[in-house]
C-alpha cells in the first residue's frame, strides 16, 4: 500500500510539474515586445470662411493618445482637432503623443494667425496701394540665402539704373495687378545680353523688348493682370503674361528670360513711420533674391531718385607688356599676371565662389606644381584685378593648361566648361556687364590639355560683336571659370600657364 501511494504521489507531482512548465511556456509565448515609441507629427489649415478657424490634421504614428497645447491658453485631447481662436496673433502648437507604456513626443510648430482683410489692407489699401523700389540703402539683391542676402549684389539709388526706381507697381482690392513702367525699361544683363540694350535704361517701346534669344519679351511693359494674397504664408501670386515684380526674370522656382503666365513669390510688409516697406523674395537652390520696395502715406518722405550717376573708380595707367603669364608653380611664377591682385570679389571663399591654391603637386605625377581650383559656390571665377590698363599690341592669343578630373560628379549642374574672361573692373562697378568670354568644352579627362583661342574671336559675353581686346585701350580684368556657372555644385579642377602670346 505504501509503494502503491508512492508511485502514485509521483505520478501526481511529475503532472504537476508537467502542467507547470507548459503553463509557464504559454505564458512567456503570450508576452509581447515593449510598443514602438511614438513620433508626434501634425499639419495644419486655416479656414478659407474664418480666418481664425484652423483644422490640425494628425499624422503621428505608434501613439493611442494626444494633447494638444494651442498656444492660447487652450487644449484638446482629439486625435485631430479643429481649433477657432479668439484673436489674429502668432501662436506656439504643442502636440504630445503617447503610445500604450506612456513613452511621449512632442512635435512644436508656430501658426500664425492674421486677418486677411487688414493683411490685404496693408498690401492694397482701401482701394488701392502703390508701391516704388526702395530709394533708401540697397533696394534689390542677390545671395545665397535670406540670412546673407544681397551678400553678391546689391543695387542701391546711386543713378546706375534710375528707371527701375520710377516703375510703380500697384495692387488694387479688387485683385487687380498693374506695372506702369513709366517710358523706360532695364536691360537686365540675363536677359538682354549682347544686344544694344544690355545693361542701360532704354525707351519701353514693342520694337525694343527683343531679348538675346530673338524672343519678344513686350509682355513685361505696362500692363494689367491679377494677383491673390495668401497672408498665413505670406506668399502673392501674379497670374496675367508677363507680371512680374523684382526683376522681370525671376519666377516661381526658377529664372526665365521670356514672360511666364504666372510666378509665385514670398511677401513680408513691415509698417514704418509714413510709410509702409514691402520684401519681395525669390528663392531657389543655392540662390536668394529679394528686393525692398515703398509706399508712402507721407509723400515728402520718399527720396528722389538720383538720375546721373557719379564716376565710378578711376582710370588706370596703361601698359603695353611684351609678355603676360601665371604658371601658378610657386607664387613668383608670372609676369604682370600676379595672383597677389586676385580680384577680392565673386571669386573669393568668403563670397561662396571658390578656393585657390598655389603649389600644389601636379595631379599627373610629373612633378611640375600647378594651381588647385576649387569651385564652391555659384559665383565660381579664379579673378584677376590688374593695376593697369593692358594694351594688347604684342599678344593675338590666350592659352592655358587644364586637368579636368574625371572624379568630380558631371551628372548633375557641374560641367566640363573652361572659359578665359576679359573685362573692365576699375572704372565699372559690373565687370560682367560688359565682357568678352573664350569658351571650350573639356573632352579629355585626368590629362593635361592646352586650350588656346584666339583674341580677335571671343564667343559669348555682352562685348561679343561690340569689341576685342585689341580694339579696346581700358581692359584690366580677367578671369577663368571651369565647371559651368549659375549653380552650386562643387568641383576641383588644376590649371597651369594661364598665358598670353
Amino acid at each position: 500500500m505504501k509503494n502503491r501511494l508512492t508511485k502514485w504521489g509521483t505520478r501526481f507531482f511529475l503532472a504537476i510539474g508537467v502542467l507547470s512548465m507548459i503553463t509557464f511556456v504559454s505564458c512567456k509565448d503570450e508576452e509581447e515586445d515593449p510598443p514602438a515609441n511614438p513620433i508626434a507629427s501634425f499639419q495644419f489649415a486655416v479656414s478659407t470662411t474664418n480666418f481664425l478657424e484652423v483644422t490640425f490634421t494628425n499624422f503621428s504614428q505608434n501613439a493611442t493618445s494626444y494633447s494638444w497645447n494651442f498656444g492660447d491658453g487652450t487644449s484638446s485631447t482629439e486625435t485631430s482637432p479643429t481649433h477657432t481662436y479668439a484673436a489674429a496673433g502668432t501662436y506656439a502648437i504643442v502636440l504630445t503623443a503617447k503610445n500604450s507604456a506612456n513613452a511621449t513626443a512632442t512635435f512644436n510648430q508656430t501658426v500664425e494667425i492674421k486677418d486677411p482683410n487688414s493683411a490685404l489692407a496693408l498690401l492694397a489699401g482701401e482701394t488701392s496701394k502703390t508701391w516704388k523700389l526702395f530709394r533708401e540703402g540697397s533696394s534689390l539683391g542677390v545671395g545665397p540665402d535670406a540670412a546673407s542676402a544681397r551678400l553678391w549684389f546689391a543695387l542701391e539709388n546711386t543713378g546706375a539704373r534710375p528707371c527701375v526706381y520710377f516703375h510703380e507697381f500697384t495692387f488694387a482690392r479688387d485683385g487687380s495687378f498693374t506695372f506702369d513702367d513709366k517710358g523706360s525699361f532695364w536691360g537686365e544683363t540675363a536677359v538682354f545680353a549682347g544686344t544694344a540694350n544690355n545693361e542701360t535704361c532704354f525707351e519701353a517701346i514693342p520694337a525694343n523688348m527683343i531679348n538675346k534669344d530673338g524672343a519678344n519679351v513686350s509682355a513685361w511693359l505696362s500692363g494689367t493682370h491679377a494677383f491673390t494674397y495668401e497672408p498665413t504664408t505670406n506668399s502673392i501670386t501674379l497670374t496675367g503674361n508677363g507680371a512680374w515684380i523684382g526683376l522681370p526674370q525671376l519666377g516661381t522656382s526658377a529664372e526665365s528670360i521670356v514672360p511666364e503666365a504666372t510666378k509665385t513669390f514670398k511677401a513680408v510688409i513691415e509698417q514704418k513711420e509714413g510709410y509702409d516697406l514691402m520684401t519681395v523674395s525669390f528663392t531657389y537652390d543655392g540662390i536668394y533674391w529679394d528686393a525692398s520696395y515703398a509706399s508712402y502715406s507721407n509723400p515728402a518722405l520718399e527720396p528722389e531718385v538720383v538720375v546721373v550717376q557719379p564716376p565710378f573708380g578711376e582710370d588706370l595707367p596703361n601698359l603695353t607688356p611684351t609678355e603676360m603669364f601665371n604658371t601658378f608653380e610657386t607664387s613668383s611664377s608670372f609676369a604682370v599676371l600676379d595672383t597677389a591682385g586676385v580680384y577680392p570679389g565673386n571669386g573669393s571663399a568668403a563670397n561662396g565662389g571658390m578656393v585657390f591654391t598655389m603649389g600644389v603637386a601636379d595631379p599627373a605625377g610629373v612633378g611640375v606644381n600647378c594651381g588647385k581650383y576649387d569651385r564652391k559656390g555659384t559665383y565660381q571665377e579664379l579673378q584677376f584685378q590688374m593695376a593697369n590698363d593692358i594694351q594688347f599690341d604684342n599678344f593675338t592669343t590666350v592659352s592655358i593648361d587644364v586637368y579636368m578630373p574625371s572624379s568630380n560628379n558631371y551628372t548633375g549642374t557641374l560641367t566640363k566648361g573652361i572659359g578665359v574672361i576679359i573685362g573692365e573692373a576699375s572704372e565699372t562697378a559690373q565687370w560682367w556687364t560688359g565682357h568678352v568670354q573664350y569658351d571650350a568644352t573639356a573632352t579629355v579627362m585626368d590629362a593635361w590639355v592646352t586650350y588656346t583661342f584666339n583674341l580677335s574671336e571671343p564667343t559669348s559675353g555682352p562685348g561679343v560683336g561690340v569689341y576685342t581686346p585689341a580694339t579696346k585701350t581700358n581692359l584690366d580684368f580677367f578671369a577663368i571659370s571651369l565647371g559651368g556657372g549659375g549653380h552650386t555644385d562643387e568641383g576641383t579642377f588644376y590649371i597651369r600657364n594661364f598665358r598670353f602670346e
